[in-house]
Order: structure tokens, then C-alpha cells, then sequence
């Protein structure tokens, strides 16, 4: 279940970045730039805020 909910967040926060890069500010593209580098580094480190922050929340492994 917290691969859903992960999936699902990302995708929005991804599309929520592209589409205020596209109507207010270029910048948010450095939004999608903190995305993926999250994203990189939790990889190798394991470690993700998302995850923790729905952990604590209650969803389920």
C-alpha cells in the first residue's frame, strides 16, 4: 500500500510541477529538480522523507 500512495504523490507533485513551470514561473522546474534528486539519493541511502512522513501517518507496508 505505501508503494501507492508514494507513486501516486510523485506523479502528482510531477504534474503540479510541469504545470506551474508552464503557466506561473520557469523555476518551478527546480521543484522537479529537488523530486529527482530525492529520488536518486533514497536509492542509495534507503531512505526517503515520503516514506517516513506516510509511515507516520499509518499507512501500511
Amino acid at each position: 500500500m505505501l508503494n501507492k500512495y508514494f507513486r501516486v504523490i510523485v506523479g502528482f507533485m510531477v504534474l503540479l510541477m510541469v504545470t506551474l513551470s508552464y503557466y506561473v514561473s520557469i523555476n518551478w522546474l527546480w521543484f522537479g529538480v529537488f523530486i529527482g534528486v530525492n529520488m536518486i539519493q533514497s536509492a542509495f541511502t534507503k531512505w526517503c522523507l515520503l516514506e517516513t512522513i506516510l509511515l507516520k501517518l499509518g499507512v501500511k507496508k
